[in-house]
């Protein structure tokens, strides 16, 4: 049953009822007319005078200053930078963000999907070592109209003298724009199947591309979050410091939308100089309910090792949810962060192992509410060749798998050898392909590439498969990755294309790398690469550890040798 929020009106100008998005059988239909925007809208006329959205400034306080909007306010800055919008681009047309992190990045996101054109959420151009991506995304996006800050108009205007004078877009300060300005707005109507946003991915294996996420995909997505996580009561709230370019850091913005909640931001550069700011946030907003926040594997075993409170601190961790989110998601970074914070409060189910892909908007599969991370012990040897074969912990071939849980309700994940597209059995490796109405549409400007991640065929279903009532010339996402089900659980084991494929099989590299550092201290965990050299060799490159830099590199690269020649094979 829906907490919170089931004695609602559930006409436009009440909050949203989760019953109202779900069919007679439970399946997750949006509404007629339900957006982004129109659950704004709703979230103005019912608790307008709540805080939607708080943004902790680092920069004037090691505390962080609080920056609040309320529902109502964000209404009132929506109109009137949405009426600008309508100025300069129309229905369609993309606008992209190059704002700093905070509450004017909220606003330009929103406004822009309110004026009837297409968001696309990127960066300021004073984001260190990111000049190569925004560039290509920017050069696919082709954007009208540029969104900054006065802070960030000089840097983003910089930028733009690098691109060709034909294509350069006019810019538009977020805060600069006046209220009056929202008589002028115009009202869009905007359908479930038209794009809401362009989501590019990571680059983390080829250039970033734009995932065309309609009204439709993003709007199924935040339901079936709020059903898998149980969000579903308004005291539960968000808490975030992911870049709200990714689509991680944007879920933590959509969510509050849908039942009129609220999320507290911060931005990565605060969260990475003191990791100790995030715990104290988590600390102290749950203290008004349960808070929820994401982060990837790096941040937790970063913040056990740099963010512990200090003597004295009043830090209760007990109302946190962690959902970490990596591929795959790493058993030693929940252990490393729950040892670190378990005095605190945290509780053993506050851990949710998940996995999402841009492709499909964001959520994918995680585990129950009250469910604890559960780690498979798999023999690495039959793992390389796709078979699952369990072991015990302490056996020496054995890899520590972490279960990403059970898939979205409304969303179908089968597992199939990526050459024919059959579907495989229960432990066994091949790829997750997707189904559901969370997909997004495809990729901008890109038509073949499309057709191939986004209109796969299933060739053969399993009688025992995970394929369910979809019907069977569906078109299913390619995601990419490698994983497999197992007792009724998904697990990933990364992308496929940073498989290593050497003697004959195909290695993980997280694998081999962990195997590098646990060989040598010399190697900083964390910060090693592992890729094929030929065909029966690998190839690792590792940073050294703090401390480190003088020490002599033989030792150490004899013992990586041998422990990789002896655990893998290679």
């Amino acid at each position: 049953m829906v907490t919170g929020v089931a004695d609602e009106s559930s006409s436009r100008t009440g909050l949203l009822r989760i019953e109202d998005c779900l069919d007679a059988r439970g399946g997750v239909v949006l509404p007629p007319g339900v957006n982004l925007i129109s659950l704004i809208e709703r979230n103005i006329a019912a608790v307008g005078e709540n805080v939607a959205y708080r943004y902790l400034d680092h920069t004037r306080s090691d505390t962080g200053q609080p920056v609040e909007i309320t529902w109502r306010r964000l209404g009132v800055r929506l109109a009137a930078v949405a009426a600008e919008i309508q100025r300069f681009a129309s229905h369609g047309d993309r606008v992209a963000i190059l704002a700093p992190q905070g509450i004017d990045y909220v606003v330009g996101f929103f406004a822009a999907i309110k004026a009837g054109t297409i968001a696309v959420p990127l960066f300021a151009p004073e984001l260190q070592g990111h000049a190569e991506r925004l560039g290509t995304a920017f050069a696919d996006a082709t954007p009208a109209l540029v969104l900054a800050t006065d802070a960030a108009r000089a840097s983003v205007e910089g930028f733009l003298n690098t691109v060709p004078a034909s294509r350069r877009p006019r810019v538009l300060s977020i805060d600069g724009v006046a209220d009056a300005a929202g008589d002028d707005f115009t009202p869009q109507d905007l359908d479930l199947g038209d794009v809401s946003h362009l989501q590019f991915t990571s680059g983390a294996t080829r250039a970033p591309v734009g995932v065309e996420v309609t009204h439709r995909a993003v709007g199924t997505n935040l339901i079936q979050m709020i059903l898998s996580i149980d969000l579903l009561d308004r005291n539960t709230h968000g808490l975030s410091w992911l870049p709200l370019y990714h689509d991680m850091g944007l879920s933590m913005i959509g969510f509050p939308a849908v039942y009129g909640g609220h999320s507290t931001l911060m931005s990565p550069t605060a969260f990475i100089r003191r990791p100790q700011r995030w715990i104290r946030a988590l600390s102290d907003g749950g203290r008004e309910g349960r808070v929820i926040t994401a982060a990837p594997n790096f941040a937790y075993e970063w913040t056990a090792q740099r963010g512990r409170p200090g003597p004295g601190d009043d830090v209760d961790l007990s109302n946190a949810v962690m959902i970490i989110g990596s591929e795959p998601v790493s058993s030693a970074a929940i252990e490393t962060f729950t040892e670190a914070f378990a005095p605190y409060g945290l509780s053993p189910t506050a851990f949710k192992p998940s996995y999402g892909i841009a492709e499909a908007t964001l959520f994918v599969a995680t585990i129950g509410p009250d469910a604890r991370p559960t780690v498979l012990h798999a023999d690495r040897d039959r793992l390389t060749r796709g078979d699952v074969v369990p072991v015990s912990a302490d056996a020496p071939e054995a890899v520590e798998l972490v279960s990403c849980g059970q898939v979205a309700r409304s969303q179908w994940c089968v597992i199939v050898d990526p050459e024919t597209g059959a579907e495989v059995a229960d432990g066994t490796v091949g790829e997750p392909w997707l189904h559901g109405a969370n997909v997004g549409r495809g990729y901008w400007g890109r038509p073949e590439e499309t057709r191939h991640a986004f209109a796969a065929t299933v060739t053969s279903r399993r009688p025992d498969g995970h394929a369910g009532e979809v019907p069977a010339d569906a078109a299913w996402l390619r995601t990419g990755d490698l994983g497999f089900y197992l007792d009724g659980e998904l697990y990933v084991l990364g992308r496929l294309a940073d498989v290593v494929a050497a003697g004959g099989r195909r290695h993980d590299p997280h694998d081999l790398e962990a195997t590098a550092a646990n060989a040598s201290a010399l190697v900083r965990r964390g910060y090693a690469a592992a890729f094929t050299a030929s065909d029966d060799d690998v190839v690792i490159v590792a940073e050294r550890a703090t401390g480190a830099g003088r020490a002599d590199p033989a030792p150490a690269a004899e013992a990586i040798r041998a422990a990789v020649a002896d655990r893998h094979g290679v």
